[in-house]
């Protein structure tokens, strides 16, 4: 079983309950995710994952397009319930990403941490980023990326951010050696429980509930 898979067990077996506004789920405190490329080979391999929606998704907001349009017109219907436009979501802060990679590969010096912040306080939102940071360094001429995420949606958030984080990791000219997330809050939620179950069972059609 890939660790994604193993973190979606420990969250059934070990989650506590929680009520929030987006309804009940079964959480899991300051969890740590570490990823080898074998590990995301082994997760890519086994699990579901819109990899062009994602990839376009990835696309649209290092370009920094708000308009939610744009994100249907490439078959990415997921950011509707926002309205017309992302307000300080992740296309604001993403649209640093270019140049920071840039940076990266221009410099790629072993002494600087690269950081990439999501989010900001005091100001409008219609969706806070869940990706609060994303950090680059490297070590012995291969990458490692780092990541804080504040809170996790264990079945469809959680994946597409790992994808993502590849992706980005994919446009530095490094060795990969790995992908960490530390996640704050991570979750299912009650009407996907049994879902997980049966994804973790073998059943690859599982179609997971987006709770907002």
């Amino acid at each position: 079983m890939n660790k994604y898979y193993q973190l979606l067990g420990k969250i059934l077996i070990d989650g506590k309950a929680q009520i929030g506004k987006k309804g009940k789920s079964r959480y899991l405190l300051n969890e740590s995710l570490s990823l080898a490329p074998a590990d995301l080979l082994d997760i890519f391999e086994g699990h579901n994952i819109a990899r062009r929606k994602l990839k376009d998704e990835l696309r649209l907001f290092m370009s920094g397009e708000r308009q939610v349009e744009k994100y249907r017109e490439a078959g990415i219907s997921w950011w509707d319930y926002c309205g017309q436009t992302l307000v300080n979501s992740y296309p604001t802060y993403f649209e640093k990403l270019p140049p920071l990679i840039e940076k990266i590969n221009r410099e790629k010096r072993s002494s600087k941490n690269y950081v990439l912040f999501l989010g900001s306080t005091d100001a409008e939102t219609n969706q806070a980023p869940c990706l609060s940071l994303v950090q680059f360094q490297l070590d012995g001429g291969d990458l490692v990326v780092s990541a804080y995420q504040r809170s996790s949606d264990a079945n469809l958030g959680l994946p597409a951010d790992i994808y993502h984080l590849y992706l980005m990791a994919r446009q530095i000219d490094l060795p990969l050696q790995s992908i960490t997330l530390t996640l704050g809050n991570v979750h299912i939620y009650d009407n996907n429980i049994n879902r997980t179950r049966d994804l973790l069972a073998g059943n690859d059609n599982v179609k997971f509930e987006l709770n907002v």
